[in-house]
């Protein structure tokens, strides 16, 4: 049930309504610029910028953000200007360019820009002990298809071209059987959401994904109407949770201090409160080791590319 609950908080869009009980503290940019509005935001007053990865809808992924970034909000003492973007890569250069304090990023995501030395762990969820998260392959309950192999000449949606579950892990059977998207699926999407992509397959839009298992399990929990056409035919290899990260130029000092918030929010009353709803145990500190099976993925992926 944690890593349930988890996902649902940071990672999965469901149409629920939440009251922002501090609007001056929290912003959120869905525009296309890097330059968020300024309006709001107090004269003044340093805000801090954090920018989220999408796995889902982006605009609705804020919702369950908001009291997580409130609380880190005061305990800064600085308002939080959000800049949410559709694509991973776009995150990704939002830190190459320290243009963000801080950010919530996929393991696909961080593993790509870890190599480039841009970036810096800051801390990671544990979920019932645990750092780690699968790939899902789905398809229809009534699909004929029941190994990846059997999708030759179907239809697959992708996530995002960064996705570690929604992506890597698809290339990564392809180039196994020696093929490559172009010439084993009769066509392929990219749909920057989980979430779509689950509901493309279960309305039979496209024949089959590849998906964040945390998101599709709490799908059968909480909407299992949105699932009820589908099937698991496969799960990955466990790999490391999507981390928060800084950019590597980031201070020291605001490093240190944004690393204790994180660590001690299931220290103080409030935080333990937040985290108690969002079923986390508490965020550590993690190293890339904890992503060493992400890492040994893309270097799969990308020599076999070169072949």
């Amino acid at each position: 049930m944690k890593l349930i609950n988890y996902i649902s908080i940071l990672f999965i869009v469901l149409c629920i309504s939440c009251t922002n009980t501090n609007k001056e503290s929290v912003r959120v940019d869905f525009s296309e610029s890097d330059v968020p509005d300024q309006t709001g935001v107090n004269h003044g007053t340093k805000p801090v910028y954090i920018a989220i990865a999408s796995m889902t809808s982006p605009k609705e992924t804020f919702i369950y953000y908001n009291d997580l970034i409130q609380h880190i909000s005061k305990k800064i003492g600085h308002p939080i200007l959000i800049k949410q973007k559709k694509t991973y890569e776009e995150v990704n250069t939002l830190l190459e360019n320290s243009e963000v304090d801080f950010a919530f990023i996929c393991s696909g995501a961080f593993v790509d820009e870890y190599k480039k030395g841009k970036i810096k762990l800051l801390a990671a969820p544990i979920i019932d002990s645990s750092f780690t998260y699968n790939a899902y392959i789905i398809t229809q309950k009534d699909s004929k298809i029941e190994k990846f192999e059997d999708f030759q000449n179907n239809s697959f949606a992708f996530n995002d071209p960064l996705s570690n579950t929604g992506r890597l892990y698809p290339l990564k059977k392809l180039y196994s059987l020696n093929k490559t998207e172009e010439d084993f699926f009769m066509k392929t999407i990219y749909t920057y959401g989980h979430d779509i992509s689950i509901q493309m397959v279960n309305h039979g839009i496209i024949d089959g994904s590849s998906v964040h298992g945390l998101i599709f399990d709490y799908l059968a929990i909480h909407q299992p109407e949105k699932v009820e056409n589908l099937k698991i035919i496969e799960k990955s290899e466990a790999y490391g949770i999507p981390p928060v990260v800084t950019p590597k130029s980031l201070s020291d000092e605001n490093f240190k201090e944004y690393q204790d918030i994180f660590l001690n929010l299931h220290n103080d009353s409030i935080g333990r409160n937040i985290l108690d709803k969002l079923n986390i145990d508490k965020f550590q500190r993690i190293t890339d080791t904890a992503y060493r099976s992400v890492f040994e993925l893309k270097e799969y992926i990308d020599n076999a590319a070169k072949k």
